[in-house]
């Protein structure tokens, strides 16, 4: 069945736009997050921000290089919280040891002349001792053999973690040495692997997701919060973080990739087959009924008896069939049959509705365009109502409501079914909950309806007090819904979802002002003039007038931390060659091969 909401552009619409006071520019340069804003739109140009940030609180705490803290960061998945936490539990050399990171330097206290010759342990020849590379762990081989190690690591997707070569060394390599000598054989690998340096805060953080938007839109999201959360892209795509499916609350992600996969496939198909066929017992093909005799004959040529569905002869009467009897109870075919005819109905039941809600939402999408004709020509005449604020609020709210009970059912179908939840609940249990919820979404079903016939009305035919009237409704109404999304939320989170055993049910929390839209990280580091003063301030806007700070490893050149335009073919100076931040990785290596 192709009924699932799918991600239409007329199905989503940013139920943002019409409400007063959801979103606050913010005019402080301090990268310091809005109250309303908890997530953010990484851009290209922006990625490098977000990521220094993160570096930078690392590397003044632990007093660290760069590449140590990304070490560190990338082993701790950029979760910069549980690496302090393990710094506090485990202390400094734990924390080291389990990343990688090596601090002590090796001095030789004879050290090589420069043209002495120096055996690699790998590959067992002399080389000049110009020729090899020491890591910070102290081992040293000759630069032929560190270079194809690289080039290895980088070609099987392991350049974020390049370990050092000697047996059981589990010290991570410099990504500076690791980038020189790549680049002097296979520049294009040198720029994959500063490439991957880059995406590691998206590909490895928790916190960081791309935008699941076709064709990619090239913006990733980062939550400062939930992770179970729903957002709204500055490309107009809503969907939910944690799955990356469209929105779907109340929906658990679980209960969402169910119910899609329910009516993306056949499996309904197949029940009514069960339900209003039999197979026939020669060639097994399922054979519909098509009038009142029970002897039914296949297209094969075979008659069988419609009520056991055993093979029989042709010779029959009104009331039996000739050496043919089946009036014994056979429990277990009447069982199966009645099953999947009651599962069935129970789907059909579900599906229907929430079929019936998704239609409507996509029908008032269209209301948009009418309504503002409306507004338009009420504004025109000449009376005391000039505020029509509460329409667009109203149609607002319509939508937010609409979508809620639309995706309310495929909750109700799981939650209150024995496909999840068999073992969780009582039968008693399971009819007291679902009486109330089905009470819930009774009276947010009709309020809605309701709230649908005021917002179509031809408001700008009427006369002035019949106006002040709907305004009045739609008002009323407007807060009724939203008070009862409130409590089916707060229900299904608290006597629903909140009383299960198993906690793998989240759903993203209401809020009444809609999707949150997330807003685009713009700020950019700028070092100050002294070097020797590690705190860094913000500078938010255009890149022109500021100086670059200490380019990290992986960076760019200056157009690495500038905040133009993020829709433009970019020049990453990672190399000096191309590559678009607008794809993942796994795209942009297909292209690459």
């Amino acid at each position: 069945m192709e009924d699932c909401l799918g991600s239409d552009d007329e199905y989503y619409y940013s139920d943002q736009d019409s409400l007063d006071g959801i979103e606050n520019e913010d005019s402080d340069p301090q990268w310091i997050p809005p109250k309303g804003t908890t997530t953010k739109v990484i851009t290209k140009e922006s990625l490098l921000s977000a990521q220094k940030e993160d570096l930078r609180r690392v590397m003044d705490l632990l007093f660290l290089r760069e590449h140590h803290a990304r070490t560190l960061l990338i082993h701790y998945r950029w979760d910069v919280e549980k690496l302090f936490a393990v710094l506090v539990e485990k202390g400094k050399p734990c924390l080291f040891s389990e990343a990688g990171v090596t601090l002590v330097e090796h001095e030789d206290l004879d050290p090589p002349l420069p043209n002495s010759p120096v055996m690699c342990a790998i590959c067992i020849e002399d080389v000049p001792s110009v020729d090899t590379t020491k890591m910070d762990c102290g081992h040293c081989f000759c630069n032929s053999c560190w270079t194809e190690h690289f080039v290895v690591k980088i070609n099987e997707g392991q350049s974020k973690r390049i370990r050092c070569m000697a047996h059981k060394c589990n010290a991570i390599c410099d990504e500076s040495v690791v980038r020189n000598l790549v680049s002097k054989r296979h520049p294009h690998l040198a720029e994959k692997f500063d490439r991957f340096l880059l995406e590691s805060y998206i590909e490895d953080n928790k916190r960081v997701k791309w935008c699941p938007s076709t064709p990619h839109c090239g913006n990733a999201i980062r939550v400062e919060d939930d992770e179970f959360c729903e957002i709204e892209c500055t490309c107009g795509l809503q969907f939910c973080f944690s799955c990356l499916s469209q929105a779907h609350s109340p929906c658990s992600c679980l209960m969402w990739e169910l119910w899609a996969k329910k009516c993306r496939d056949e499996s309904e198909t197949v029940n009514w087959i069960t339900v209003h066929t039999k197979p026939c017992p020669k060639c097994h093909k399922p054979v519909e009924k098509n009038g009142g005799c029970n002897l039914v004959s296949c297209i094969c040529g075979q008659a069988f008896c419609w009520l056991c569905g055993g093979a029989t002869g042709r010779d029959h009467t009104w009331s039996s069939i000739a050496g043919h009897s089946c009036g014994r109870y056979k429990e277990d075919k009447e069982q199966n049959a009645e099953r999947a005819k009651r599962d069935l109905y129970r789907y059909m039941h579900y599906h229907n509705r929430y079929k019936a809600h998704t239609d409507s939402f996509k029908l008032e999408s269209n209301l948009k365009e009418s309504i503002q004709k409306k507004v338009a020509v009420s504004e025109e005449k000449d009376s005391r109502l000039r505020d029509f604020s509460w329409v667009n609020n109203g149609l607002s709210r319509l939508f937010r409501s609409r979508r809620v009970l639309s995706y309310s059912y495929p909750f109700a179908f799981y939650m209150f079914g024995e496909e999840l939840f068999k073992d969780e609940m009582t039968k008693e249990e399971r009819e007291i909950k679902q009486h109330l919820f089905e009470d819930q979404q009774q009276q947010l079903e009709e309020n809605v309806e309701k709230l649908s016939k005021f917002l179509e009305a031809p408001f700008d035919d009427y006369k002035e007090n019949e106006v002040m009237d709907i305004r009045m409704q739609v008002i009323n109404l407007s807060a009724i819904t939203d008070t009862l999304c409130q409590k089916m939320y707060d229900c299904i989170e608290s006597d629903l979802l909140g009383s299960l055993q198993l906690g793998i049910h989240n759903i993203a929390p209401y809020k009444s002002k809609g999707i949150e839209k997330a807003s685009e990280l713009t700020v950019c580091w700028v070092n100050k003039a002294n070097n020797a003063d590690k705190d860094l301030q913000l500078h938010c806007g255009t890149s022109g007038g500021s100086t670059e700070p200490e380019q990290p490893s992986g960076s760019g050149s200056s157009d690495e931390s500038g905040c133009s335009s993020r829709k433009r073919a970019r020049k990453g100076a990672l190399g000096g060659g191309f590559f678009d931040l607008n794809l993942p990785a796994e795209v942009i290596d297909k292209s690459d091969s």
